[in-house]
């Protein structure tokens, strides 16, 4: 297997600016110019870039071992098993899961999908005795925030509409933050579902994950825990939280797109029904019925992601080998640095938790007068590559007075210098366009 650079076996040190520019060196897209400026790249909320230790990994698997899993004697597929199951492991324990208890999706937004449809056939005619723990209909309740990414939102909504499940949202305050006042009143014995953002994507906000389990814990509800921009950037123990799902997406985690993962406790996973059906995941097959493998083989139809699955393994060990908790520390600097900088520029609104406040490394804000989409352009030109839009977060943004934003977010290849950059070049938006 593809080794960990020899510069991620250090001490538990805290990372800094010269530590960081080695590891840049294992990105070789961020070593280029756009616009005849060196990259500074900001946009890794959206999409993580790669290390060669990732990218090598996956063509290793082509090289040497490509073949169909779980269903062939000859060499080359046991070995491409033993890789595919051994990356459901190092994935698995990088959450602190059981390697039974991950199942491989595309990406987040199908591991909430799956949820969704599993749920609603539990709660159709001929559902399992064992399936109705997550069967749903007029009565009950689904909670979300009203802060959450689409992708955990629209599920919900669409589960909701099919069952005549009522769907409901925890308000968020001027500042972003949720209104746990409410929450406590909102989620009640008809709740069957809550289902939020560990970290927002918009905010940076940090919510207060054992307050909200502690509250569904109350009624019996099920938890969904959305770890797309928690798992690539804080310690993330799923057991220790207590939540019955989360999912994760592989490319905001230094992985290539099209794999992610969904966890789940392994009673539940083995008590819901299936939602894609096909090859790979049936004990028993007659033209009446079928009969489904235990999880997480019951959710994984067809032939699966294998090579992304395997450089997803090979990104979580450069994560846990340069330590999740120290690029926590470092992006907390970065967040930090972030914030008070864009506050103290005239005609800068950042939204999200204060300078000071604990949030991840990112920072979205709107210049006054200025389209978010030319403020992209305009640093684009300079050869900073940041996000702009919605953010797939319409609601907020509409709660907030707002209908687009521009955000820029670090990652553990990102410098003091990456940031000043940024704050040098937001400083000259407004005079540029003559606001």
């Amino acid at each position: 297997m593809v080794a960990i650079p020899t510069h991620l076996l250090h001490s538990a040190a805290t990372l800094d600016n010269d530590e960081v520019r080695r590891i840049r060196n294992d990105f070789p897209i961020l070593h280029q110019q756009v616009n005849g400026k060196d990259l500074v790249y900001l946009d890794s909320g959206a999409t993580s870039q790669n290390p060669l230790s990732v990218i090598e990994a996956e063509q290793e698997f082509y090289e040497q071992r490509n073949s169909a899993v779980h269903r062939g004697a000859h060499y080359l597929a046991v070995e491409a098993t033993e890789s595919f199951e051994d990356a459901r492991e190092t994935v698995a324990a990088f959450i602190g899961a059981g390697s039974e208890e991950l199942v491989w999706t595309s990406n987040a937004t199908e591991g909430l999908n799956l949820l969704s449809y599993s749920f609603l056939n539990a709660s159709l005619p001929g559902a399992t005795a064992e399936s109705a723990r997550f069967a749903l209909g007029e009565g009950d309740e689904i909670v979300v925030t009203e802060m959450e990414h689409h992708a955990n939102l629209i599920p919900w909504q669409q589960l909701a509409m099919r069952t005549g499940a009522t769907l409901r949202y925890i308000p968020v305050n001027d500042t972003g933050a949720l209104e746990l006042e409410e929450a406590v009143r909102i989620i009640g014995p008809r709740t069957r579902v809550l289902a939020f953002t560990h970290a927002s994507n918009v905010l940076g906000t940090i919510n207060p994950v054992a307050e909200l389990v502690a509250l569904a814990r109350e009624h019996g509800a099920l938890v969904v825990l959305d770890a797309c921009q928690s798992a690539p950037h804080l310690p993330l123990d799923v057991k220790a939280l207590d939540v019955d799902f989360a999912v994760l997406s592989g490319h905001k985690m230094l992985a290539p797109t099209g794999i992610g993962a969904l966890y789940g406790k392994a009673a539940h996973l083995n008590a819901m029904p299936p939602f894609l059906t096909g090859g790979s995941m049936i004990t028993t097959v007659t033209l009446e019925k079928a009969a489904f493998l235990p999880a997480p083989q019951r959710f994984e139809a067809g032939t699966q992601r294998i090579s992304q699955a395997i450089a997803l393994a090979s990104a979580a060990n450069y994560l846990k080998e340069t330590g999740i908790a120290r690029i926590h520390e470092w992006e907390t600097v970065l967040g930090q640095r972030l914030v008070t900088g864009l506050s103290a520029i005239p005609g800068i609104r950042v939204l999200g938790p204060a300078a000071g406040q604990e949030r991840i490394g990112l920072a979205a804000f709107d210049v006054d007068g200025v389209h978010a989409h030319d403020v992209g352009q305009y640093l684009d030109d300079r050869g900073i590559a940041v996000r702009v839009g919605h953010h797939c977060a319409q609601p907020l943004h509409r709660r907030l007075g707002l209908t687009a934003t521009t955000r820029a977010s670090t990652y553990l290849y990102n410098t003091t210098d990456d940031v000043d950059a940024l704050l040098e070049a937001v400083s000259g938006v407004r005079s540029y366009f003559r606001v």
